[in-house]
């Protein structure tokens, strides 16, 4: 007799899960606020784990749910509380809920919008210390002042839409926002530097990457509008707080509303008694709504998996059949470090994307192979990026994507490529399997050149020029940098050449800094596989 499927929902959660994994023949316990070695203690009688942020599942409670566990669902979007590397190395999915709660933290933007407009938290403060101080709390209107969003995606866009209802005018700066979408929601797509002198009003709606991290910094926020008022409920990490606590104290940033923090818990804050300043607890997604949606949500992918093997919003694993997924696990692997060297090297200048399949690939399902590469593009832009929703993320910044299959055979037997169309051309990359499973790079932007895109690595254009090599050497050297294999080719009739090169540490910005004053040298990009 088949032994029956156990879910224990870890945290506190809505009802309504519990009641959709026993309408779908589910065993279900329900045990929030176990300690970690209470947990780890019961965890191996369960084939799924469903948790919101307060259970924490490291690998440790992994080991000790194994063989047992197969899924984790996270009912929110964040799965920093997850051991996501641990799960995918165990052959555990990790599912998440990424849209089930953008309503709801758009509409506490917008209610921060009016605290600050109006001072509504101090003066209630006041009020009910017993003073009258009407002539204190000089507000400031919203209809007819410029919004400017940092982050234009679904929850930006959701915020956009409220806005315009307030009769505001909306600037918005989103490297993924194409102008056609622009239009779609009526909002004027702008750079950061003319983003910040406009706005009256500032907010972030971005993830939190190396690319957004202090995206706010002391420098970006000295060209804000004197009077400007701040609003983050996205990301802690986004806005350099000393530099904040310091534009709120001079007087030049009007007010700030936080409802994230670099640090969290925020028990401590050097923001905290700042005038102008509001605070929440990280509430944009506390309502009862979303708290439900995204229960109902992770109740029913763990179900779906559990039961019939069907994947949806995985963070570490594509969606597909399991008689598939022998046969495209290797190009999968390929297709996200194809996506993920475009990503990198390319970036924000993406606007199309051509993925093609050649020789044995093309006999193979496409989808899986082009939800990788998408991922791996965005990886470097969004922390909540998955093969599923991938092609979403792509939809919604107007990014088109083509997916084309040869099935002749050129000069591989099997063949993904991808080409990338920029605001300066395309950008192609090929890449294919050794044996049938490794994944090796064999020619970048026209240029054949035999790699191993893994760990830390740079890339590097330069004048095809002797002593190049040397000196590159050299200088990583004296950086503490040991050189783990050294990848070179070149375009002789434009007389430049191309290295990639791994090394054993993570290369630093001053470090790529100091690369680039090498004599010949066109571009330098530091890679993370």
């Amino acid at each position: 007799m088949t032994e029956q499927v156990r879910v224990l929902i870890a945290d506190k959660m809505d009802p309504r899960a519990a009641a959709i994994f026993r309408e779908r023949g589910i065993q279900v316990d329900e045990k929030s606020g176990l300690s970690p070695e209470d947990l780890q203690a019961i965890v191996h009688d369960y084939d799924g784990i469903a948790v919101r942020s307060s259970a924490k599942i490291s690998a440790a409670i992994m080991d000790a749910a194994l063989p047992r566990l197969k899924v984790i669902g996270r009912a929110g979007i964040g799965v920093d509380t997850i051991d996501v590397p641990a799960a995918s190395a165990r052959g555990i999915v990790v599912m998440n809920t990424p849209f089930g709660n953008s309503i709801t933290t758009a509409e506490h933007a917008i209610a921060m919008l009016f605290a600050l407009a109006r001072e509504i938290p101090q003066a209630d403060q006041s009020t009910q210390a017993g003073k009258w101080e009407k002539n204190r709390f000089m507000g400031v209107e919203l209809a007819g002042k410029t919004l400017g969003l940092i982050g234009c995606g679904n929850i930006g866009s959701i915020v956009a839409d409220r806005a315009h209802g307030l009769k505001m005018k909306v600037v918005a700066y989103d490297p993924f926002l194409s102008p056609e979408r622009a239009v779609e929601l009526g909002v004027e797509k702008v750079e950061l530097d003319e983003l910040l002198p406009r706005a009256d009003f500032i907010t972030l709606h971005t993830p939190l990457t190396d690319q957004t991290r202090g995206i706010l910094s002391r420098e970006a926020l000295a060209k804000t509008k004197k009077g400007v008022r701040i609003v983050n409920c996205a990301r802690g990490g986004l806005i350099d707080e000393a530099a904040l606590k310091e534009g709120l104290e001079s007087g030049h940033i009007a007010g700030a509303a936080l409802d994230v923090f670099a640090q969290e818990p925020a028990k401590e804050n050097a923001l905290f008694g700042t005038p102008g300043l509001i605070c929440t607890p990280h509430l944009g997604a506390s309502t009862n709504e979303a708290q439900v949606n995204v229960a109902i949500q992770v109740a029913e992918q763990m179900s779906d998996f559990l039961l019939l093997g069907g994947i949806t919003n995985a963070v570490n694993v594509p969606s597909l059949s399991a008689e598939e997924a022998p046969r495209l696990k290797p190009y999968m692997a390929l297709a996200e470090k194809l996506g993920r060297l475009l990503g990198q090297i390319a970036g924000t200048e993406i606007r199309s994307i051509d993925i093609e399949v050649e020789g044995a690939a093309a006999e193979l399902n496409i989808k899986p192979i082009s939800g990788a590469v998408l991922a791996g593009i965005m990886r470097s832009w969004s922390d909540t990026v998955n093969m599923v929703n991938a092609p979403f993320l792509a939809k919604e910044r107007g990014i088109g994507v083509r997916e084309i299959r040869t099935e002749r055979e050129g000069d591989y037997h099997t063949l993904v490529a991808v080409t990338a169309g920029t605001d300066n051309g395309p950008r192609r990359v090929e890449g294919t399997l050794f044996g049938n499973s490794a994944a090796r790079l064999v020619k970048i932007f026209g240029i054949p050149v035999e790699a191993e895109l893994t760990g830390q690595m740079i890339y590097i254009v330069n004048n095809d020029q002797p002593g190049f090599i040397g000196a590159l050497g050299t200088e990583l050297g004296e950086n503490g940098l040991n050189i783990a294999t050294f990848n070179l080719g070149r375009r002789k009739e434009a007389g430049e050449a191309v290295a990639l090169v791994a090394v054993d540490d993570p290369i630093t910005r001053e470090v790529a800094a100091q690369l680039r004053e090498l004599p010949g040298v066109r571009e330098v990009v530091p890679l993370s596989f």
